[in-house]
């Protein structure tokens, strides 16, 4: 988030810098290139997906918001879960389900020979 006093406009600009850092034992730095885009999207005050979002002051202020200025609420996060073939993985599921039948029949005929 970044509050400037003398700046034309009536907004304020969030940059989710999150994962803009190299791990280093147990401190995090970052790198030119980290920086160079922080500056940038800093410099160019435009929202950037995942990254930066300009937020005028009516929607920070709004009964919505109530002047909350934490980044995570205006700039979305990427969604990074696996994305999942619904249908692939129900035939997956029906062919599993139809094999262990099959098992089932077999398992129950080899007792039934045991028993006699």
């Amino acid at each position: 988030m970044v509050l400037k006093h003398s700046k034309a406009t009536n907004d304020v600009l969030f940059i989710d810098a999150s994962n803009e850092f190299v791990k280093v034992t147990n401190n995090n730095k970052l790198t030119e290139e980290n920086i160079e885009k922080i500056v940038a999207a800093f410099t160019a005050r435009k929202d950037s997906e995942y990254f930066a979002k300009v937020v005028p002051n009516e929607t920070i202020g709004s009964e919505e918001h109530n002047y909350n200025f934490s980044v995570s609420t205006y700039v979305e996060q990427k969604d990074t879960r696996e994305k999942v073939d619904i249908q692939k993985l129900n035939a997956e599921i029906a062919e599993i389900v139809a094999r262990e039948q099959v098992l089932r029949e077999e398992i129950d005929k080899i007792i039934q020979e045991i028993e006699g």
